[in-house]
């Protein structure tokens, strides 16, 4: 009697069902990329133009790369509708979503790379997505993000760079970010803080990590060294420039600084770290990225319907992100013009002395005029109406307000802020001027730019009035120590409600 063993037959070199997969997936993947071309454009402006990013134009050859190393693991996976993988497509329209209620670009472009994530997990599968975890979250890379740190980076910098002096014997002072010594004064600029050379670290160091290491406790720290070596070398490199400046000239250090940090330093910390890690790497070449029995013992095809019913709710969810606020808004328009109001015991004057006005860019209506009473105190009003904001006309945002950029006038301090309201200290050439401002956005009335920010996402999410409003009153001093604010207190007593004035201004009921 012969006995005979059933022989298991081996999984195919490449699987069926990619050639669907594929075209389904390129498909979803350039509608969201058209849906949102806008951003894309932005991401990329932003790699090309911004030095801080410019390593990331590297990132897409690196990601393709990276797929390329997985094709003989990924070939013997089949490729399967996932629906659960569409929750991250909507993860993304959310994010983008709240973006663009709040004019976060972050959290555009976070969405875009979570949306196209989404695509590829949705579309490709479970198993597909597993093996191709490291090259997904890599992607991540993609999001020009990391300058926020920048203050928090001046602020490390300078206070290694005071412990490194004192050591060092060198008598030194600190205010913020400047430091002064019998040498010199010296700033911990934004250009010198290494969040430049941090950023670019974290991404070659979480790439390092994946290709040289297979334990996850050493891939762990190998990113931590990496990460802090940076900083830890950035101040004593910012030590050092002062070190220089103090045994030569300022000149000759700040020459110095540019060469060896523009030149040397960075290759010089980068062979560092990855030297140190060297005899730790446990990752032999041609080991395969993972095994694909483990991620796919058994697979079912489904039916080619699935797919492409899938591939649709992708496109269809990233779509609902830029329609939902369209819909919102829906009739929001600018009001033909603002005119300054009659203002009962104050009468309308040319405007003398040093020029004023605030910045509100992108704003559809900015009207400002000057006021006098039988008193003789004199109080400027401004009013600026955006009808509905967006990207580059936002009622918040940098250089919106009192002050902008370039201009003659410098904020010096806040002032005691007036009921829904905030108050500031502005200075030119000598010359006084106190401002108070209200921002009128939704239902509320208010002088905090974080409410500001928060109804505006609710009006953008939820419908509401659309306009945002600017009323600002302000005063100069009439001679050196006379207090501003009394002209100010007056004005606003006899100009009335201020959130009806802005409500007539955008041409709304005065019930908002």
């Amino acid at each position: 009697m012969t006995a005979v063993l059933p022989i298991q037959a081996a999984r195919p070199l490449t699987a069926e069902g990619w050639k669907p997969h594929i075209a389904a997936l390129s498909c979803a993947a350039l509608a969201i990329a058209l849906l949102f071309w806008r951003d894309g454009r932005d991401m990329a402006a932003i790699w090309w133009d911004s030095s801080t990013f410019n390593h990331i134009l590297f990132l897409p050859l690196i990601l393709g790369w990276l797929v390329w190393q997985r094709l003989p693991e990924l070939r013997r996976l089949a490729p399967a509708a996932w629906t659960p993988g569409l929750a991250l497509v909507g993860a993304g329209a959310v994010a983008w979503l709240l973006g663009d209620a709040g004019g976060l670009a972050l959290a555009r472009h976070t969405g875009l790379v979570l949306m196209l994530q989404g695509a590829v997990v949705a579309c490709l599968g479970k198993a597909v997505a597993r093996g191709l975890t490291f090259p997904l979250f890599y992607a991540l890379f993609l999001i020009p993000a990391g300058e926020e740190i920048v203050p928090l980076m001046q602020t490390v910098t300078a206070d290694m760079c005071m412990g490194l002096l004192a050591l060092a014997g060198i008598p030194a002072h600190i205010e913020g970010v400047f430091i002064s010594t019998p040498g010199g004064y010296f700033e911990v600029a934004e250009a010198c803080s290494g969040v430049k050379f941090l950023i670019a670290m974290v991404a070659l160091s979480a790439l390092v990590a994946n290709l040289c290491f297979t334990s996850a406790v050493r891939r762990a720290i190998f990113v931590a060294v990496a990460v802090t070596i940076p900083v830890l070398a950035n101040g004593v490199r910012a030590f050092g420039t002062i070190w220089i400046a103090e045994t030569t000239d300022t000149h000759f250090a700040e020459g110095m600084d540019h060469v060896i940090y523009g030149w040397f330093f960075f290759a010089f910390v980068i062979a560092l770290t990855i030297g140190a890690g060297w005899r730790f790497f446990d990752r032999k070449v041609g080991d395969p990225w993972f095994d694909p029995d483990a991620l796919q013992p058994v697979h079912i095809p489904g039916p080619r319907s699935r797919l492409v019913r899938t591939a649709a709710a992708a496109v269809a969810i990233a779509a609902m992100a830029p329609l939902w606020p369209a819909m919102v808004a829906a009739g929001a328009h600018a009001p033909a013009d603002v005119a300054l109001p009659e203002v009962k015991g104050w009468t309308r004057v040319p405007a003398t002395g040093r020029p004023w006005q605030p910045h509100f860019a992108g704003a559809d209506v900015l009207r400002i005029g000057r006021y006098r009473n039988a008193s003789g105190q004199e109080a400027d009003l401004a009013i600026a109406v955006f009808a509905r904001q967006q990207e580059g006309k936002e009622l918040i945002a940098y250089g919106q307000g009192a002050t902008g950029p370039g201009s003659a006038w410098a904020w010096t301090a806040d002032a005691p802020a007036p009921p829904s309201g905030k108050a500031e200290r502005i200075t030119s050439h000598g010359e006084v001027r106190e401002v108070v401002s209200f921002y009128r956005v939704g239902h509320i009335l208010t002088g905090s730019e974080a409410k500001v920010k928060l109804e505006t996402i609710r009006t953008r999410l939820l419908g509401g009035p659309q306009r945002a409003v600017a009323v600002l009153v302000s005063s100069a001093s009439a001679a050196e120590g006379v207090d501003p604010r009394p002209a100010i207190d007056a004005f606003l007593r006899d100009l009335g409600a201020v959130d009806a004035l802005a409500d007539r201004a955008a041409g709304l009921p005065e019930d908002g």
